[in-house]
């Protein structure tokens, strides 16, 4: 499935480490950044989750939730987090679904290994919309964490001003790949820029 910034992320129901049960529809109010990852105690994986870890004030103060997805089973996940000392949930895709339904699951990864999350991040508001998206095809790479700030920013920003969700008006940009969704503009390409909704007319 292919999925869209500005339609209704699908609801999921996955376990945590702790065989705690989520369920997304459940958490309404809150943007989350759902972080899809290849396999724990890998190294690109490990970097990228610890570099979340040491950040995770910013999430913090705007309210908002970080959540990493694997293919991996929740008792591997827990050893992990454990010893990753990682201060957000891991939940377990072993089924693969969500991953499948998120339009992020990989045919074949190293060692012809079958139904892999490929790394990817959604940015999901607190009225279940889809605001960002971002599926890497190489796994040795990790989502534009600048970009996936501004936009957390800017929900948190116009959330707080006027209780919508109508982010960016205007963009400078250096290349075709943009997304838009009736007023909303995202990018997701690195070379892209922003411009701040507050400096358009």
């Amino acid at each position: 499935m292919k999925l869209e910034i500005g339609q209704q992320a699908p609801d999921f129901l996955m376990y945590d480490t702790d065989k705690n049960p989520f369920r997304l529809s459940e958490h309404k109010g809150t943007p989350f950044l759902l972080l899809f990852f290849p396999f724990a105690f890998t190294s690109t994986c490990t970097k990228e989750l610890c570099n979340t870890r040491d950040d995770i004030s910013f999430y913090n103060n705007i309210n908002a939730k970080v959540l990493g997805i694997s293919v991996d089973a929740p008792y591997s996940l827990k050893e992990y987090r454990n010893q990753q000392n990682l201060n957000f949930p891991l939940l377990s895709d072993f089924n693969k679904t969500v991953s499948e339904t998120y339009g992020c699951l990989q045919d074949r990864w190293g060692m012809e290994l079958k139904g892999v999350s490929k790394r990817s991040a959604f940015i999901i508001d607190g009225e279940g919309i889809i605001r960002y998206i971002e599926i890497l095809e190489d796994a040795g790479k990790i989502p534009d964490f600048d970009a996936i700030k501004k936009v957390l920013t800017d929900i948190v920003g116009v959330n707080r001003e006027s209780g919508k969700c109508c982010l960016i008006r205007s963009a400078s940009f250096r290349d075709d790949n943009l997304i838009t969704h009736n007023s909303l503009l995202i990018f997701v390409n690195r070379q892209s820029s922003f411009v701040n909704p507050q400096s358009t007319p």
